[in-house]
């Protein structure tokens, strides 16, 4: 019998630990491992590579700023060149899903070239209503942000198809809300992800900052405390706990947040921990301009040790980017931090900073490396076993690095919407060479070779 691929002599990273063997790709699946080297029509010499499962970006804004079909283009570039094989997006509508849902998923269908997935965020009731509706067209995630609410209510929610003008709104995700969606999720059996700080807090804060004329990421870190995130986290998994509902916490980087996260999973919370590379390599007292404003803010340099050390001691579960795809005319569309734009790209950069920052640097093992990128992502969403491993049956995803090629890092090297990028003119070690999506090779050496529509919704259970 002659297989599709061969993919051998790499080091290939399995749960157990690391192995040396050929990889086996056929119609788009792994089909076995093996010493031998069977008839194949096509065959990747992977020396002095690593074969890892294909990472999933658990959290990425694209589709807002542009609309999803030209977003879904750029972003799946940038996505394919950084290593990532599924991009999971946080989808923003403020109407009915009825009436908008499909012509999203529609459109996304269409220009991807990685895999994908959908969280879908909830502002009103009548979207809680219809939270079955998103179940049933493959969406069993959902994410609150208890951030906007009050004076501090206003998002950007994402284009229509096809249009080109911004949905700016104002909503309130109040108390009733936050327990209204996790009541809902526990019935659905579906995970909230929760944006954690209270937005009455929030709001309070930037008030006396601005009365006070403060400025810089140093005045807007303080003024959105991490205090604010601790009460949102305790108010939430009050009512995680009334519903016997999984709470997944995106974007923690603070070490009060995983203190009172920690508190929180001692009451008996069901909880996962997302963190972002930004949390573990930028922070207000080493970054000039507003480039690195985003909700929550970045912290201390303490802050980033806490969150490497809950990453070593496997307190934290995933890493996701929070990427946004803006430029930066709208980003720094003012004088101060407080016109700013929160939100900047970030999908290309994740592997190599993880690479560079924690394998090489023996903050994280390699194992542990694959479980925050893609192993326990595949698992808590319902992507698993089809998506985060490596093993027998499950969809060619690889992703082959070179923990020793080194690169400096430029906005231009992965083609997103964004023109700019925060780790510009950083050198990191440690690189994706060649991203496979189910069993197509879609970049190689930060070019991309595959074909637009190859990406495809994954489908995902519920526990």
């Amino acid at each position: 019998m002659t297989y599709d691929t061969l993919i051998k002599n790499s080091h290939v990273i399995l749960p157990h630990g690391m192995v040396d063997k050929n990889i086996i790709v056929d119609d788009g699946k792994i089909v076995g491992l093996t010493h031998d080297t069977p008839s194949c029509d096509n065959t990747i010499d992977g020396n002095g590579f690593i074969s890892v499962p294909g990472p999933i970006d658990t959290h990425v804004h694209y589709g807002v700023y542009s609309p999803i079909d030209e977003a879904a283009k750029t972003e799946s570039h940038a996505a394919a060149i950084g290593g990532i094989t599924t991009m999971m997006r946080m989808l923003r509508l403020g109407n009915s899903f009825q009436k908008t849902l499909r012509d999203q998923l529609e459109a996304m269908a269409k220009y991807h070239y990685v895999d994908y997935a959908i969280h879908a965020s909830i502002f009103t009731p009548q979207q809680i209503d219809e939270m079955k509706f998103c179940v049933d067209n493959g969406i069993t995630s959902f994410k609150i942000y208890m951030n906007l609410g009050g004076e501090v209510g206003h998002v950007y929610m994402d284009m229509p198809p096809y249009s080109s003008n911004l949905v700016g709104a104002e909503v309130d995700v109040n108390e009733k809300i936050v327990e209204s969606t996790v009541r809902k999720a526990a019935s659905l059996k579906c995970p909230v992800l929760v944006h954690a700080e209270d937005y009455e807090s929030c709001a309070c804060g930037i008030k006396k900052a601005k009365e006070k004329k403060q400025d810089g990421l140093s005045a807007w870190s303080k003024s959105r405390s991490p205090e604010s995130e601790a009460k949102a986290i305790k108010t939430v998994c009050k009512y995680g706990r009334t519903y016997d509902c999984v709470i997944y916490f995106v974007h923690i980087g603070s070490e009060r947040a995983l203190h009172q996260i920690d508190e929180e999973r001692k009451l008996g919370t069901k909880i996962f921990v997302e963190t972002c590379p930004h949390y573990m390599t930028l922070s207000y007292e080493k970054q000039n301009g507003y480039l690195a404003k985003v909700m929550p803010p970045i912290r201390t340099e303490r802050d980033n040790k806490a969150v490497w050390t809950a990453l070593s001691h496997n307190l934290i579960n995933t890493i996701g980017t929070d990427h946004v795809a803006n430029r930066l005319k709208l980003k720094l569309g003012g004088d101060d931090v407080w016109s700013a734009l929160a939100g900047f790209p970030g999908i290309g950069t994740v592997i190599p900073i993880l690479l560079s920052e924690g394998v090489n640097k023996n903050r994280i093992s390699l194992e542990q490396f694959v479980k925050f990128t893609s192993q326990n992502a595949a698992k808590i969403f319902g992507m698993y076993p089809q998506k985060g491993t490596l093993e027998k049956n499950s969809d060619a995803d690889i992703v082959l690095i070179d923990l020793k090629k080194e690169n400096k890092v430029s906005n231009d090297l992965f083609g997103g919407f964004s023109d700019y990028i925060v780790y510009e003119g950083r050198n990191l070690k440690g690189w994706p060479v060649k991203t496979i999506v189910r069993g197509e090779v879609v970049a190689e050496d930060f070019q991309v070779i595959g074909k637009i529509g190859h990406g495809k919704l994954v489908p995902r259970s519920v526990s």
